[in-house]
């Protein structure tokens, strides 16, 4: 697990990720962003699958001159041309201070997770940019039929993959679905990722302030968990080995952080490629009030103290969130209550 210092995270640029399905609206909501605002210097970096990129002519018309768009060729982002991103980003980091933001958006066959990776891991992106929050653009009338497409073995959906690893869900196009259709819809990306922020909008116009410099993408975002996610009552799923859901456990107590860590290890050794986002708050034995948090993507964890201890006679409940696939919340929540600090003799 790596500690990411706090106080270097306030000069870093933050780094939006933009990703959904083609044609669910991400180029018209780059778009939105740079013609409804003129309060902050946003850059965008631009990926479109194929050799050829399509959008630049559209985003080009929001901006004040073309050459602040920086186009990536030859493919996916995420896949053959993650050099290209650090190259990328790398050129413009000398005039990072230039921009408020940078908004980086994916071709809609991007599994968001190399990204991450790439920006959290290699020192000349993690030295300049911060990832500010993944936003999932859904289209409310064919997100169901991504999300249900059978894709061959050993092939990945992308579309699961997009809404499990986000943090804001834009559910885009509700126009053109009835309100029933709607809350189906609403219901079944829950079922995958509760603990996203579904944002509901019509031709990608959201509100600005919900989705640019929320700094969703955070260690201590689990403080703000709605209760009732960590409620195992409302699991109605069925067992089922390709399901993509998401899981929150909690439980009181201090843990043994040797026995942790170890947990931790092994979950990831076995389980990194079906764990597309973790979070936790933890209460450690012989750790005073240190309140301490952590956040994954697949086997890359960062791991730190909150800002803020445990206050005085405040209850030591630890949480953890679990997004992936195949995920037994029974098993997971037994491995990690064998965590706990027991006294000698107990």
């Amino acid at each position: 697990m790596s500690a990411m210092s706090t106080d270097s995270a306030k000069t870093l640029t933050p780094l939006t990720v933009i990703t959904g399905f083609l044609g669910a609206g991400k180029t018209t909501l780059v778009n939105y962003i740079l013609k409804e605002q003129t309060t902050w210097k946003i850059a965008v970096l631009e990926n479109e699958f194929g050799e050829v990129s399509i959008d630049d002519g559209l985003v080009a018309e929001a901006m004040d001159t073309p050459e602040d768009i920086i186009t990536m060729d030859n493919g996916c982002v995420c896949c053959s041309v993650r050099g290209d991103l650090i190259r990328t980003l790398g050129q413009l980091a000398a005039r990072r201070h230039e921009f408020d933001a940078v908004i980086l958006e994916t071709t809609g066959m991007a599994d968001p997770a190399p990204v991450i990776y790439t920006i959290q891991t290699n020192p000349k992106m993690s030295d300049h940019y911060s990832i500010d929050s993944i936003i999932c653009l859904a289209d409310a009338k064919h997100i169901v039929q991504h999300l249900d497409e059978v894709k061959p073995e050993g092939n990945v959906n992308e579309a699961l993959q997009q809404v499990a690893f986000s943090d804001k869900i834009l559910l885009n196009k509700t126009d053109l679905v009835s309100a029933e259709e709607k809350e189906e819809v609403k219901a079944r990306l829950r079922s995958i990722n509760k603990f996203a922020e579904i944002i509901e909008t019509e031709r990608s116009r959201a509100p600005l302030e919900k989705i640019l410099k929320v700094d969703s993408f955070n260690m201590e975002s689990i403080i703000d968990v709605d209760p009732s996610f960590f409620d195992d009552s409302a699991d109605k799923a069925t067992h089922n080995t390709s399901l993509v859901q998401s899981v929150g456990i909690e439980f009181k107590g201090n843990l043994h952080a040797q026995w942790f860590n170890m947990f931790m290890m092994d979950l990831l050794r076995d389980r990194a490629a079906d764990l597309y986002r973790t979070k936790g708050l933890l209460s450690f034995h012989g750790q005073g009030a240190t309140k301490f948090v952590f956040q994954g993507v697949h086997e890359q964890i960062n791991f730190g103290p909150a800002s803020k201890p445990w206050a005085e006679g405040e209850e030591r409940v630890n949480k953890f969130v679990f997004i992936g696939k195949n995920l037994n919340r029974k098993e997971l929540t037994k491995s990690l209550m064998e965590c706990l600090y027991k006294e000698e003799g107990k």
